[in-house]
């Protein structure tokens, strides 16, 4: 596919957008420009075209072509991501792992990102680290996704304007509107999107109203960077079901009982509004130094009629960071030191839910965190072959918490332990093509604000951050004068005092530290050009496919009288299989299909009962259309071509046994994107 921006405008930019070879990339993880090949980390890119690849509504497809990712759609609007494991702890929503865009984070001070909040059309590249990135990225054990979007400069003016228009099964509806300017010192963008389903369930139904601008202003020593944005989410929540209720109708929502009423009598829905603006500099100092600095801040109004309450959040947070980096002429010597902080202050106010409508109040709380990081690391290249990688960090979480609506409650103080977290990497080039590396790395993950204050209304001060050290190796590289990629690594992660997550009666839920959990595996990438032909009807074939070998278990975990040791870790398939074949045709007709095949998932710690294994088929046919001033993209795709009736993101140890949230049965999508430039 073709990016939205001209590529050969984007001098500065790394290298996401090749379509027509595996050429050396660079990557921007742990603060290094380098070739991705000499990155002594697993580290995964998604250009432009992965994230397009399929339906402009859903990231979901993309993220689940890497290997050891897995990202989950509980119904629409609601996303979980997981690196290596992480939803574990994660009932819904994205924890464990630090999501950065254009270096500005998108993780507050308590752990949670609300990644659903932005639109794909607003994201042109991603990187994802897999794996504890402490040493400079702080608290997560999962890993780290650090999104893109570009601005960049012209020598003459450029004016870019897009309209798209999408629609598709389940009335889904999408618009969107852009516009970017390109000067030779200034660049920005304004965009705004529309996205509407009526769901695919009952209680399903969603609409999201996204407004961003970004702008990059270049001086003379000093690169100003802005980015802000407005989103307006609704979407409605029809809860778990029953494997029962699953295969005898998959569209139900949660269901009334003897003494809960139904997701539909509680309208059972999501309303979130988020403010955010951010600003970064970048200070070219001279003689080799750089200082990034950024300062951001956003608000959130979050809104929850849930079947047991009707909760009121309202959040702000803060970010505030700078790091300085020094590096010798040829670059083989560099060295990063700088500190992030972020803040958040949270009022949590639970009201009865009376059919939709808020009634008695139950709690007022009011919460502070504050999350600190200084980090510094050094990277050195001797001979040319050999890259180590060194580097550490000192954290701190600290959390104040009180209930107000209780007059004799006290203020509650959570602080962790200032936590050291180091990482050691080395790579070294065996050839020009081909790279092994080696690392040990210290990750640690505190209870995020949701998991201290779940759903149930409790305060749970008692949990303690789950940590661990992750040892891992690796070959990557490229065969064939560059038509083959390939990526592979074996990684041993022992973590200590896992949290996960427990439902009560009601089907809230709340969490346990549960001892230790062994996360090792094995992850294949491979993608390769099996024809490059210029002339003719079919011009280029191009196969890929990613594996994860995921055989985690509890190594221990007792509760009560029951022990869950040797216990296959919830939540976690043991093997994921994704593969696919892209086709050009014409030099313009270009068709993407994948299968994406999910082993049984284990649904309780005691692995007394699964989902089944499911495969997915997901096929795409863009079409383009030049014109002199304007380009149309017409395009057409089905998802779940085999009409699987599965779920895709399951509400585990679910009270009532109430697991499944079944995905869309075999659906069709199409649009029309139109670009005009001046």
């Amino acid at each position: 596919m073709v990016a939205f921006i001209d590529i050969k405008a984007q001098q500065n930019i790394p290298q996401y957008n090749q379509q027509d070879s595996l050429m050396p990339v660079l990557v921007q993880a742990f603060s290094h420009s380098t070739k991705w090949k000499e990155a002594g980390a697993a580290v995964a890119l998604l250009n432009y075209s992965d994230l397009n690849s399929y339906s402009p509504t859903s990231m979901v497809p993309a993220f689940n072509k890497i290997s050891g990712v897995r990202m989950e759609e509980r119904s629409p609007g609601s996303y979980r991501l997981s690196i290596r494991g992480s939803l574990l702890r994660s009932p819904f929503g994205v924890r464990n792992t630090k999501i950065y865009w254009n270096e500005f984070p998108l993780s507050d001070a308590t752990g949670n990102t609300y990644l659903n909040l932005l639109d794909l059309s607003q994201i042109e590249a991603a990187e994802i680290v897999k794996g504890p990135a402490g040493s400079i990225y702080g608290a997560g054990t999962g890993g780290v996704v650090l999104l893109k979007s570009f601005l960049p400069f012209s020598d003459s003016t450029q004016q870019h304007f897009k309209v798209g228009l999408e629609q598709g099964a389940y009335g889904l509806k999408k618009e969107q509107l852009s516009w970017k300017t390109h000067t030779k010192n200034f660049s920005s963008e304004l965009n705004h999107s529309y996205l509407y389903s009526d769901g695919y369930r009952d209680q399903s139904a969603m609409r999201k109203f996204n407004l961003l601008y970004q702008a990059s202003l270049q001086l003379s020593e000093h690169q100003l960077d802005f980015l802000g944005w407005i989103t307006d989410l609704y979407y409605q929540t029809p809860g778990g079901i029953t494997l029962v209720q699953m295969q005898a109708n998959p569209k139900l929502s949660r269901q009334a009982t003897s003494t809960l009423p139904s997701a539909i009598q509680q309208k059972s829905a999501i309303y979130n509004k988020t403010v955010f603006a951010g600003l970064n500099d970048q200070w070219e100092m001279g003689r080799g130094a750089t200082l990034h600095s950024f300062i951001s801040l956003n608000n959130t109004r979050f809104e929850n009629p849930f079947i047991t309450n009707y909760e009121f959040r309202n959040e702000t947070n803060a970010s505030l960071g700078s790091k300085l980096i020094v590096q010798s002429n040829d670059h083989a010597l560099q060295w990063v030191s700088g500190f992030e902080w972020l803040y958040n202050h949270s009022v949590i106010t639970d009201f009865g839910n009376k059919k939709g409508i808020p009634d008695t109040l139950q709690f007022n709380d009011q919460a502070f965190a504050n999350q600190w990081s200084v980090y510094t690391q050094l990277q050195q290249i001797y001979w040319d072959k050999l890259h180590i990688n060194t580097g550490i960090s000192l954290n701190q979480q600290l959390y104040q918490y009180q209930r107000v609506s209780n007059p004799l409650s006290i203020v509650q103080y959570k602080n962790t332990h200032i936590v050291p977290a180091p990482r050691l990497s080395i790579l070294y080039d065996l050839n020009s093509s081909i790279a092994a590396y080696g690392l040990a790395a210290y990750g640690f993950s505190p209870a995020s604000l949701a998991e201290l204050r779940p759903s149930d209304g409790n305060y749970y001060g008692e949990l303690q951050p789950e940590k661990g050290w992750n040892l891992e190796i690796g070959l990557k590289g490229f065969l064939f004068q560059h038509l083959i990629q390939f990526d592979f690594a074996y990684y041993h992660f022992q973590l200590k005092d896992a949290i996960v997550s427990r439902n009560n009666a009601a089907g809230a839920q709340y969490f346990i530290n549960a001892g230790s959990t062994m996360q090792q595996g094995v992850e294949a990438t491979i993608k390769a050009f099996v024809l490059k032909n210029k002339k003719g009807l079919l011009n280029q074939v191009t196969v890929w496919g990613s594996q994860s070998f995921q055989p985690y278990h509890f190594i221990s975990y007792q509760q009560g009288n029951i022990n869950y040791a040797g216990n296959m870790l919830t939540g976690v398939p043991r093997n994921i299989l994704v593969a696919g074949i892209d086709f050009v045709f014409l030099k313009k007709l270009i068709l993407n299909s994948s299968l994406n095949c999910v082993s049984r998932i284990p649904l309780t710690d005691a692995n007394d009962a699964f989902a089944n294994a499911y495969q997915l088929l997901q096929i795409k046919l863009e079409f383009p259309v030049n014109f002199k001033k304007c380009q149309a993209r017409f395009f057409a795709g089905i998802d779940n071509g085999l009409n699987q009736n599965y779920s895709l993101g399951n509400d585990i140890n679910a009270a009532a046994k109430r697991f499944y949230n079944p995905a869309a049965a075999r659906n069709y999508f199409a649009g029309i994107h139109l670009s005009f430039d001046n």
